[in-house]
């Protein structure tokens, strides 16, 4: 391990498509180890895959992201937000009734029920990949703007304004943004969604925010502040995370040529091959931090109140244990026991959504345009080291 005894986070990946080697490391020498943060504070971090779903799991460790002990990879803690506390800041039995009440619109059988639009979405950003010059940033041309357009169309927010929100929330998710920017920029998206909530309480749409509004009246009264934090961590969380999959996935296939050939003379293989680039990549690889409201021993290691923990899923999907040849891209290991969507309550809500949109982009982007591939080396790319989410800034493409 570093010969520091107590690490630093964040660390620096060596390899575009793995962890650091000290998260590595960590997890095999000490999988609940004390680790320093950005901002100097002492937390735990949690490496390996059986700690980590205990831990998610147990609600003795809070997920109130308010508190000042709360651990945190930004360089300079937030303000405190205007927003009601969101859904991935509740804990229970608060957690649990407001996950209730949105939980429908996420279904299996009403994601499926979009899919129709989602390839009409898709093909129309091909469609304009095609007529357009060469080579192309894949990002801004289909990564970005199809689960941007996605969510703006389940949400009701018109995807006119997705500048607003892109913009912004690229800053939100930014490790080292200055707490000033984060707060002006908070205050932007809170100011928009309250006109669009406010609007849709006067005129209700058939739309999530517009069901959410008709289900509240029905209850006994609208909920207004909370349906501005639902429709902003929603309107985020549907874009962000969905577009750098897209991104980092079509990469990896572009150089794992056989692995895609596979993919394209069998298709019926996509959907296990989406189980496991959410695995190899798990790209919200430290947004998984607890706080402790008690002591808990986990692993033989002592927890104490108040103090945090960060749960590293990125390694622990790696987690030799679990997974067999952890390091190596099988898409046909068929595993759905990653930790990509988080583990317990909080569970990622739109999960069964960004499964199919990258089902549909795979599929599509590589039938549509079989001589797809990087434009540029990949040593000339820039991830994103320094984002809550890991991704790539830009693709360039060509055929």
């Amino acid at each position: 391990m570093s010969a520091d005894p107590v690490p630093t986070l964040p660390m620096t990946r060596t390899c575009p498509y793995a962890p650091p080697a000290e998260h590595l490391r960590l997890r095999d020498e000490a999988p609940i180890a004390k680790v320093k943060l950005p901002n100097g504070r002492t937390v735990w971090a949690v490496t390996s895959h059986k700690h980590i779903r205990t831990i998610l799991s147990d609600p003795r460790f809070s997920s109130n992201r308010r508190d000042p002990s709360f651990p945190t990879l930004a360089h300079e803690r937030p303000p405190s937000s205007p927003l009601k506390p969101l859904l991935l800041e509740l804990d229970p039995p608060e957690h649990g009734a407001a996950r209730r009440a949105v939980l429908g619109e996420f279904t299996v059988q009403r994601t499926n029920a979009l899919g129709p639009r989602i390839q009409q979405i898709v093909d129309q950003h091909i469609d304009a990949m095609l007529a357009g010059p060469r080579p192309v940033d894949l990002v801004q041309a289909l990564a970005l703007p199809v689960p941007s357009l996605v969510i703006c169309e389940l949400l009701g927010v018109p995807y006119a304004d997705h500048e607003l929100f892109q913009t912004r929330s690229a800053l939100l998710v930014g490790q080292k943004t200055p707490a000033d920017v984060i707060a002006r920029s908070v205050g932007e998206l809170m100011a928009y969604l309250g006109q669009l909530v406010a609007a849709k309480m006067e005129s209700p749409t058939d739309d999530l925010l517009g069901r959410q509004i008709q289900r509240q009246r029905e209850g006994g009264g609208v909920d207004f502040e909370g349906l501005i934090g639902l429709s902003f961590l929603l309107l985020i969380a549907g874009h962000e995370t969905t577009a750098n999959m897209i991104s980092l996935s079509t990469l990896v296939l572009l150089q794992n040529p056989e692995k895609l050939a596979a993919l394209r003379q069998d298709p019926s293989k996509t959907v296990g091959a989406v189980e496991e680039l959410l695995r190899y990549f798990t790209i919200a690889e430290s947004a998984l931090g607890r706080l402790a409201t008690e002591d808990v021993e986990i692993g033989g290691v002592l927890i104490r109140a108040g103090e945090g923990v960060l749960a590293l899923a990125n390694t622990a999907n790696r987690d030799p244990e679990v997974f067999e040849s952890a390091d190596e891209l099988d898409l046909e290991r068929g595993s759905r026991n990653h930790l990509a969507f988080g583990f317990g309550p909080h569970q990622c809500l739109g999960q069964n959504l960004a499964r199919l949109e990258l089902q549909i982009v795979i599929d599509t982007l590589f039938r549509r345009i079989p001589g797809l591939r990087p434009a540029v080396p990949v040593e000339e790319l820039s991830f994103k080291d320094d984002a809550t989410v890991y991704g790539i800034r830009e693709l360039p493409v060509t055929w």
